[in-house]
């Protein structure tokens, strides 16, 4: 019997109409809008320059619609008007000019003469630029206005709109998600009472967030003030209405298992941690008689629609990136070279690095490319535990370099800091974690480390690199057209939409390219799908689900932060310590804790309103704090119970993967059976550390005086 999803229609199932193809368009519509600022601009400026006249003092902007006659009168007698105006009696005053008493004063006449000339003058210069804008009023100008000012239209309704197609967007994500068992927990439910207890704590949740929806907008109903953006809060009420839904009815008729029953302790580890945040911050909230609490912290998600759209893109960017070649092509460049898994390795996180700063958040780099670096891994030879741990890391070094948007989102809430001071430490901070990380898989592998002769290898490299040219010319091709003929470059503002455009290029010129050649990597080929159609809708299916998870949670961890700022928890602790270490300990802490429940960006709101201030109070410098912060949410990600990091990895990689992977080493030692958890915890737990500590043992260390003008200042 066909389920509902299953069932196809014209090739696709139901579930793919009702997500895919919606969530498709607003993808495309969130880029035309992040494009529509770039081409209006350009239109402007070609209409000025086809269409604007110097000489005769006309620009386009007055050509952008019909020309209204102007209504003052030319034929105006001066005497007469000045006659008139001098004869006119007096209009009543103003109370206030009465304060001041004093009889009025007659009106001069020279005055009088120059304010009507002036007015003519003023009415004639009207008129003439009338006459001039009707006279270049010609065919070509007509057409050409209506497709700028059609495209502005577009451009201005999406923008106007972001918070609407971003919350559609979460909508159609997080019922997808919920209906296919896909969010985020402790563990993924496989039993049949995994999946009873994930339904009932769901319902709850769902339940919880309904009450405080429809209350917060009767609050805002009952206030006399015509609610702002209505719509909005109709579709949250509908969303929650229709997950409570769904929900309740597998509570009731409960989703069986091929796998067996299970047990309820393992059960309670699969409940979703969006559901575990909305439970405790629904019930603080009901129990201290704030019942719109809980809907006005998840409507944070709205007042920064372009920070959400943005990570939307990146997933999906991430998700075409995997349907192409060009991964493997570059492999095969490094291919030649026989490099140890360890080294190999090393060198792809270098590039993920990169490639996270462009991102701004290591868990969105890990759902967008987990998947690419744990091939790679293995392929290269590279056990399933190491390549788990370095697919968990792969964004944890990159979120201190530029341009990352974090970074950015730090020096715009706190004038403390620039974005110039941040990236030029955050460049040495990326250079100890990265060596940590180098250090520890060399010391800890078990092969002798070997590179192949370049005489051989250079050779080889080359021959591989031909390949890749095509590919680069697509990337330089897309810049360019950025660049030049839509004066754009590419940085951590326009990255969001630069970034999918070229992905979507070079996912069709690979597939047109490649049609009908054999896959580089068979085992890998399994994820890929053949023609340009099937490729970008199955990157965008996945898409889905990862977006319907990991802004669910981040949404209800605003709503975490919104308990831990009402509760005052921060109050509890002193404000000025003995010292600076005591200081920054309490804070590493306090940091490390927070990165265990709360999304960056969240995360960075609330520290900065509670726990920066400390650190200043304390005398630590506002870049070290900061840096410390950074590192300090990266350790977070990665630490029990929730390590979100390694949670993502798995969801990407999959359970089964997972669950080989420590299979495979149960009979070894204790590390080798932990190693996907103990290797990124220690590299960022060292790592933490030195960025935290050293800079203090500088400045309160003789024996270390000598690096404090060894160090590079950011004034320089």
């Amino acid at each position: 019997m066909q389920t509902p999803a299953s069932r196809t229609l014209m090739g696709r199932t139901v579930l793919e109409w009702f997500s895919s193809l919606p969530v498709f368009i607003m993808l495309m519509l969130t880029l035309i809008i992040g494009t529509g600022e770039m081409v209006h601009g350009q239109l402007l400026k070609f209409g000025e320059s086809m269409f604007g006249d110097p000489a005769a003092n006309v620009q386009y902007f007055m050509l952008r619609a019909e020309p209204t006659k102007p209504e003052c009168d030319l034929n105006v007698n001066v005497d007469a008007e000045v006659a008139r105006q001098a004869s006119a009696p007096a209009t009543a005053t103003d109370d206030i000019d009465d304060l001041f008493g004093g009889e009025p004063t007659a009106v001069d006449p020279v005055t009088l003469r120059s304010s009507v000339e002036q007015a003519l003058a003023i009415c004639r210069a009207k008129h003439d630029m009338y006459q001039k804008a009707v006279e270049h009023q010609t065919p070509q100008v007509k057409i050409y206005r209506t497709i700028e000012t059609s495209f502005f239209v577009l451009f201005q309704a999406g923008t106007e709109n972001r918070s609407l197609i971003l919350l559609l967007m979460v909508a159609i994500a997080a019922t997808t998600t919920t209906l296919g068992f896909h969010h985020i927990g402790i563990r993924p439910g496989h039993y049949t009472r995994d999946y009873w207890v994930q339904s009932i704590a769901q319902s709850i949740a769902s339940a919880l967030l309904l009450f405080s929806c429809v209350r917060y907008l009767q609050i805002l109903q009952d206030s006399g003030v015509p609610v702002e953006h209505p719509t909005l809060h109709y579709i949250w009420i509908t969303l929650f209405t229709v997950l409570l839904l769904i929900n309740l009815k597998r509570v009731i008729l409960p989703a069986k298992s091929p796998h067996g029953e299970g047990t309820w302790s393992t059960a309670l580890w699969s409940i979703p941690l969006y559901a575990q945040m909305a439970t405790i911050a629904g019930l603080y909230f009901v129990i201290k008689g704030h019942h719109a609490g809980l809907a006005i912290y998840i409507n944070q998600l709205m007042e920064l629609p372009s920070i959400f759209m943005n990570l939307g893109l990146f997933i999906w960017a991430g998700m075409l990136l995997k349907q192409s070649r060009i991964v493997d092509l570059l492999m095969n460049v490094l291919r030649p070279w026989s490099l140890s898994p360890q080294l190999l390795t090393y060198l792809i996180l270098l590039g993920a690095s990169f490639a996270t700063a462009y991102t701004g958040a290591s868990g969105i780099f890990v759902i967008a490319a987990g998947g690419i670096i744990y091939h790679e891994v293995r392929a290269s030879g590279g056990s399933r535990q190491f390549a788990l741990a370095a697919t968990a890391m792969s964004g944890s070094l990159g979120v201190v370099l530029r341009p990352c948007l974090l970074v950015v989102m730090i020096a715009a809430l706190n004038k403390q800091v620039t974005t110039n001071h941040l990236y030029h430490w955050g460049f040495y901070v990326f250079l100890v974690t990265s060596t940590l990380f180098f250090l520890a898989s060399q010391l800890l592998r078990e092969q002798r480390a070997t590179i192949e002769s370049p005489r051989v290898a250079i050779p080889g490299m080359l021959r591989q690199l031909f390949p890749l040219l095509p590919y680069f010319a697509v990337v330089v091709g897309v810049v360019f057209i950025y660049e030049f003929a839509l004066d754009t470059k590419l940085n951590e503002i326009t990255a969001p939409t630069i970034m999918p455009v070229m992905l979507l290029i070079i996912l069709i010129f690979d597939k047109l390219t490649n049609k009908g050649k054999a896959e580089l990597t068979p085992d890998y080929a399994s994820h890929r799908q053949n023609g340009v159609e099937k490729s970008i809708r199955f990157a965008t299916n996945e898409t889905i689900g990862h977006i319907g998870a990991l802004l669910s949670l981040m949404t209800l961890s605003l709503a975490m932060g919104g308990v831990i700022e009402r509760a005052e928890l921060m109050g509890y602790f002193p404000k000025v310590f003995e010292s600076h270490w005591t200081a920054m300990a309490f804070l590493v802490v306090t940091k490390v804790v927070l990165g265990m429940f709360m999304d960056p960006f969240g995360a960075v709101v609330l520290v900065s309103g509670t726990l920066a201030p400390i650190a200043y109070a304390n005398n630590i410098d506002p870049v070290h704090f900061w840096m410390m912060v950074l590192v300090a949410f990266e350790l977070g990600y990665l630490l029990p119970p929730v390590a979100i990091n390694q949670l993502l990895t798995r969801q990407v990689i999959g359970e089964d993967e997972v669950t080989t992977a420590d299979q495979e080493v149960r009979h070894l030692g204790f590390y080798r059976r932990y190693e996907r958890w103990i290797l990124p915890l220690s590299v960022m737990a060292v790592g933490l550390s030195i960025v935290a500590f050293g800079p203090l043992a500088v400045m309160d260390f003789p024996q270390l005086a000598f690096l404090k003008d060894w160090l590079p200042h950011p004034a320089q």
